[in-house]
C-alpha cells in the first residue's frame, strides 16, 4: 500500500517521525520540507491530486490543526478526509466512511496518539454493506438536503 504525506510547517515534525515510526509504509512524500512558513492548502491539494491520479491508496495530511488542510483535500470528489483526533475515529473512518485520507493536527494530539489513529487508518478495512449505501450518496450532486 502506497500512502502520500504532506503537511504544512506546523505539522512538519510530526509529518517526519511518522514516517519514521512507520518505516515499513511506501511513503509519497508531497512536502512540505522543513518548518518554514507555507500554506496548508497546498499541501492537501496535493494529496488530493495523488488520490484523484490513482498514484496511491491512501493519504495522510498534517497542519496545526488538521481542520485547514482537511477542507483543502475534500475540495477533490475522490477523497474522503477525515480528521480524527484518536485511534477509534480513525478506525470508524475507515470502517464507515472508507476514509482515504487521514487529517490529523500536530496542535491538536501528540505523537503517540497520532501513532495510534496511523495505525487504526492503515489497519482497518472498510465494512461496505450498509455503508456502501451512504458513500455513493456523497457522490450524488445536488442531494443534500434531499
Amino acid at each position: 500500500m502506497k500512502i502520500a504525506i504532506a503537511s504544512d510547517h506546523a505539522g512538519f515534525d510530526l509529518k517526519e517521525q511518522l514516517k519514521q515510526a512507520f518505516g515499513e509504509v511506501d511513503w509519497l512524500d508531497l512536502g512540505t520540507n522543513g518548518s518554514a512558513s507555507v500554506d496548508y492548502a497546498d499541501f492537501g491539494y496535493a494529496v488530493g491530486q495523488a488520490i484523484t491520479d490513482r498514484q496511491v491508496d491512501r493519504g495522510i495530511v498534517i497542519c496545526g490543526s488538521g481542520i485547514g488542510i482537511s477542507i483543502a483535500a475534500n475540495r477533490f470528489a475522490t477523497v474522503r478526509a477525515a480528521l480524527c483526533t484518536n485511534d477509534t475515529m480513525a478506525r470508524l473512518s475507515r470502517q464507515h466512511n472508507d476514509a482515504n485520507v487521514l487529517a490529523l493536527g500536530s496542535r491538536i494530539i501528540g505523537f503517540e496518539i497520532a501513532c495510534d489513529c496511523v495505525r487504526a487508518f492503515l489497519g482497518t478495512a472498510f465494512e461496505g454493506g450498509r455503508h456502501q449505501r451512504r458513500i455513493d450518496m456523497l457522490g450524488a450532486v445536488g442531494r443534500a438536503g434531499a
